[in-house]
């Protein structure tokens, strides 16, 4: 592909990321910023993270192909890469059927939407493919540069490798607390993944598939809150998040969370402590 991640980045909503936390996960050493929540086909923030930093790179994750029209992504595109030449991973995705009122067949528009991207002239080695299944998961192989799952497990990047084969991206997301107190990071976590996504056809669907019960997931059990929100000290979390890294993915992106109503100082400081268990900087 024609852009380095570099093996871990920050996962972050849009309306938390800013230019100035941008430069403060460029100098902590991370490799990429992704853009959460569907960010518009205008790509403004994208743009604005880039300018306001030297070298890391700038993700989507994801944009929405009902919310965001393929032309206009398109058109943003080649703004941003002109003004930043390998920086800038386009992330794109079906969503979910919860979150439209009309859904039509979110195979074919998949396919639709990158043979758009294509007649538009953006490269498949600068686009990536959000991905569960294995059907989608061929897609992300044969028709961008690879595959960016939310909400999975290290199993998952396993069975994501075999059906990507060697050559194409895989980058999962990983949720993560940095704290030891695992009631405290439990209960975080339980109230970060509940909603939307243990309600969502499609995650409840690949957890299945992964290994959980839907025990785990109605229960939100103990186990499984644990597998998809690491918690523990800088290290032990670093630690689950190489477990991708050895199960096939090539990147990383964590998804860090700290008590509602936290002051920025301690989301920041949780950065910091991530980046010196990954042994960046």
């Amino acid at each position: 592909m024609a852009v380095d991640l570099g093996r871990y980045g920050i996962w972050q909503l849009a309306g938390m990321l800013t230019p100035g936390l941008a430069t403060e996960i460029e100098r902590l050493g991370y490799g990429t910023i992704w853009i959460g929540g569907s960010p518009p086909a205008d790509l403004a923030l994208a743009e604005s993270l880039l300018d306001a930093t030297e070298h890391v790179v700038v993700a989507t994750g994801i944009v929405n192909m009902w919310q965001a029209a393929a032309k206009e992504t398109a058109e943003s595109y080649h703004r941003i890469v002109a003004r930043h030449p390998g920086r800038f991973l386009l992330g794109v995705g079906i969503g979910h059927p919860e979150g439209q009122k009309e859904y039509r067949s979110p195979f074919d528009t998949i396919q639709t939407y990158l043979d758009d991207l294509d007649a538009a002239g953006v490269p498949v080695e600068d686009r990536a493919l959000a991905a569960l299944g294995p059907k989608v998961m061929r897609v992300a192989g044969e028709r961008t540069a690879g595959a960016a799952p939310y909400l999975t497990v290290p199993e998952h990047a396993r069975e994501a490798r075999e059906i990507l084969g060697t050559g194409p991206l895989l980058a999962p997301e990983h949720k993560v607390v940095v704290s030891t107190d695992a009631a405290h990071a439990r209960e975080l976590g339980r109230s970060r993944v509940r909603r939307p996504y243990l309600e969502l056809v499609n995650y409840r669907r690949n957890l299945l598939r992964t290994g959980f019960t839907e025990t785990d997931i109605d229960t939100e059990s103990d186990q499984l809150i644990d597998a998809l929100v690491l918690h523990g000290d800088a290290d032990t979390v670093a630690a689950g998040l190489d477990a991708h890294l050895a199960a096939g993915a090539d990147h990383v992106c964590a998804q860090v969370f700290t008590a509602p109503g936290a002051p920025d100082e301690e989301y920041r400081a949780a950065l910091r402590a991530l980046a010196g268990g990954l042994g960046l900087g």
